[in-house]
């Protein structure tokens, strides 16, 4: 073979990516195979770098490598023809090789060759005795080695390199980590996975800069990282931005980590600021023969999850914190069913007192969920997971249906109360909630100033068009609007002044830090104050002694709402606690 031939061959090999890789199944199955065809104790899937013979797939053999002089792989790479050597101890050219020095007898390969023609390497079998070969079992070894060829080509053309980066993807890791858990020695393995940007960054750079440009810079990044990954390290692409690299088989957690965090500080520095990029590496410690590669890889993605809400970018994975996510996930996937069963939701009801006469006109309708698994679930569970759903319009058309439905039912019996009932800023959005809305009041014979929507301080400041349309519709029917949660967001009071609301809900957070001092009492007297001076009637949250209430009827303001009043009760309840309230009988109070 020419030199120039040569180089092209090595070229060719090296541009396949399989050198220094992780076992595969795929082609391990074939080297079984052989192993057991020919009832031979050594059989190897052999590639032939410039100076060494690489075992892509092995049975039999401790190592990964032998050198490449006088290997008979090596010829077999060169000349693309079948080699078999009865006894290596008596061949001429082969009896001082490495492989005999070993004690191997007998070789039989059958070439790797490409589409193009060019020698990778060879599918061989060995033995520790001499040993005669038949026509038909060269012509089965000729014939596995075409299935090894198959693999490589299926890899690299159907769905096993990625197309921007010509890096494994993560189909080959998959593949690659079910080859380690069928070699596993039952140390614990470490993994780790590179998270180049945030989905909003992605898309913010592919709108500014375009897919190509995009793409240049993300080939540039997986250059860097591939290098920093080190001679023998196989990094795989398995996300737009995500890169996982399989750790060194010694490597120790503690060292690794620092490792790790080293090497981020290191690619911050590398990625161009404006290029906008935060990345975030989450690492995995597992037992290969314990954990699927599917287990594998969704455990990484919770990692870097993790990573990304941490100080430093860095994060291992967490059993606890993946279970809470699991379950959180779990909860999300049954609201649907709840919402559409008659036993699960219910409401609850917080009275509101006016602080100018005692008097308890009002309450606040939150929603409850009991799971027929985990019972009864708090509201701090499940009402955020849903909110930031799409089932959050479900779980809005739920309550207010049940609220209408209760306050006709109150109505009907001669009870009047008005209700606040929490809504979100995705039914703003939805072109047909005030005639669903209206069409439901009708139904249930209640009037438009029995409600009140709450809508967070955040979610109001960010509406505009047609969302500030609906709202001054909603305001026009009578119906009550309050910003909830006031205070914890970044209010402007121009912004302000254009809503159609008329209560101000301070938050939780600011009334239980009244009790700490002077500073706290006077913001809150502030808020207070300013929202007078703007129209508003102001409710304080949260309020849990009479301290506190006192205080607050100090400072003017009309509403309390908190466990010193009442806790949240059911609709039968919220009768009867009036009634003990006020020392009045059900016909009296109705």
């Amino acid at each position: 073979m020419t030199n120039l031939n040569e180089k092209q061959r090595i070229t060719c090999l090296r541009n396949l990516k399989l050198l220094d890789t992780s076992p595969s199944e795929s082609f391990d199955r074939i080297t079984r195979l052989a192993s057991e065809l020919f009832h031979l104790p050594i059989a190897a899937v052999s590639l032939t770098d410039s100076d060494r013979q690489w075992f892509k797939s092995k049975v039999g053999v401790e190592h990964n490598e032998i050198p490449r002089h006088k290997a008979p792989c090596a010829a077999v790479a060169e000349t693309n023809a079948l080699l078999v050597v009865e006894d290596m101890k008596t061949d001429p050219f082969y009896c001082d090789s490495h492989l005999a020095g070993a004690g191997v007898r007998f070789y039989a390969g059958a070439p790797l060759i490409t589409r193009d023609g060019f020698g990778l390497g060879a599918l061989c079998v060995l033995g520790v005795e001499p040993r005669l070969v038949t026509t038909a079992e060269c012509d089965a070894l000729t014939d596995m080695a075409s299935m090894v060829m198959d693999q490589i080509e299926l890899q690299r053309a159907v769905g096993r390199i990625d197309a921007t980066t010509g890096l494994p993807n993560r189909f080959q890791l998959l593949d690659d980590l079910a080859g380690l858990n069928a070699q596993a020695s039952g140390k614990p393995r470490l993994i780790s996975v590179v998270d180049l940007a945030e989905n909003s960054q992605i898309a913010n750079l592919a709108r500014v800069l375009g897919a190509s440009h995009f793409d240049n810079i993300l080939r540039r990044l997986a250059s860097i990282i591939a290098r920093r990954v080190g001679e023998g390290r196989v990094l795989y692409h398995v996300g737009p931005t995500q890169f996982v690299v399989i750790a060194p088989d010694e490597a120790e957690l503690g060292p690794y980590q620092e490792y790790v965090v080293s090497e981020l500080r290191r690619l911050e520095r590398l990625i161009d600021v404006a290029a906008q990029m935060t990345p975030s590496i989450g690492i995995l410690c597992y037992e290969p023969e314990a954990m699927s590669p599917e287990n594998v890889l969704r455990s990484l993605q919770s990692a870097v999850h993790e990573a990304r809400a941490s100080h430093n970018g860095v994060a291992l994975f967490s059993a606890a914190a993946d279970l809470r996510y699991q379950h959180n996930y779990r909860l999300l996937k049954d609201f649907s069913a709840a919402s559409k069963a008659d036993d699960q939701l219910f409401l609850v009801f917080q009275p509101r007192m006016s602080l100018n006469d005692d008097s308890v006109q009002s309450a606040e309708a939150l929603l409850r969920w009991k799971h027929p698994e985990f019972g009864l679930v708090s509201p701090a569970d499940f009402v955020p997971i849903v909110e930031t759903s799409s089932y959050v319009k479900e779980m809005t058309a739920w309550v207010i249906d049940a609220a209408l439905k209760k306050l006709g039912e109150w109505n009907a019996s001669g009870f009047r109360m008005r209700l606040s009932i929490n809504i979100s800023a995705a039914n703003l959005c939805e072109p047909d909630f005030l005639d669903r809305l209206d069409a439901k009041l009708t139904a249930y014979s209640v009037l438009p100033s029995q409600i009140e929507f709450e809508l967070t301080e955040t979610e109001m400041m960010k509406e505009t068009g047609s969302a500030m349309d609906l709202l001054h519709k909603i305001a026009d029917l009578g119906i009550g609007i309050a910003i909830d949660d006031f205070g914890t967001g970044y209010s402007s009071l121009t912004r302000m002044q254009k809503l159609p609301a008329d209560v101000i809900k301070i938050d939780r957070s600011f009334i239980a830090d009244m009790a700490e001092g002077n500073k706290e009492r006077v913001l809150v007297q502030s808020m207070i104050s300013l929202s007078h001076s703007l129209g508003y009637r102001v409710v304080a949250e949260g309020v849990e002694s009479k301290e506190v209430a006192d205080l607050l009827q100090a400072m003017r303001c009309d509403e309390i709402q908190g466990f010193w009043l009442s806790r949240p009760l059911q609709g039968d309840m919220l009768i009867r606690w009036l009634c003990e309230r006020h020392a009045l009988t059900l016909a009296q109070i109705a």
